[in-house]
């Protein structure tokens, strides 16, 4: 199975993702784009996108990226993430840009950059950095049901 096929396969297994409405945009080797809508039910008070929202799609980006550069055996947790969020969430949809900085054997160093998509201009509202470590895939069939 090719890279590209096997990380839509995983992406179609994120529960939250699906039900944000995310849709992976692109794939390349350390490389992901993650798209989601602006919805008012994801959006926060002022009815900018929610900074959860930027987080659980740049958090994703940055992993799938690292994902792009390991075996078909191995899969990513994050094991820290930090973001700074540089403008307001305001468009009809958020990407996420992941890639990765420095490989690693278990370790592997990643960035995800989103943006506020509003008429087709993009403005970058928030950057992240974060450390993924490689571990074993699980597939669906092999859990046990706890969280």
């Amino acid at each position: 199975m090719d890279i590209e096929t096997r990380i839509r396969d995983n992406f179609a297994r994120q529960g939250m993702l699906v039900t944000l409405g995310a849709t992976l945009t692109r794939v390349a080797e350390g490389e992901i784009d993650i798209t989601v809508p602006v919805r008012p039910e994801i959006s926060q008070q002022q009815g900018y996108a929610h900074g959860a929202l930027a987080f659980a799609i740049g958090d994703s980006a940055a992993g799938y990226a690292a994902v792009t550069l390991l075996d078909a055996t191995s899969d990513v947790v994050t094991s820290e993430m930090g973001i700074h969020f540089l403008a307001p969430g305001l468009g009809q949809r958020l990407i996420a840009r992941g890639s990765v900085i420095k490989p690693g054997k278990r370790m592997l160093v990643t960035r995800a950059e989103i943006f506020a998509e509003h008429d087709g201009v993009e403005t970058l509202i928030a950057h992240m950095t974060g450390t993924m470590v490689r571990v074993p895939l699980r597939l669906p069939e092999e859990t046990t049901g706890r969280a």
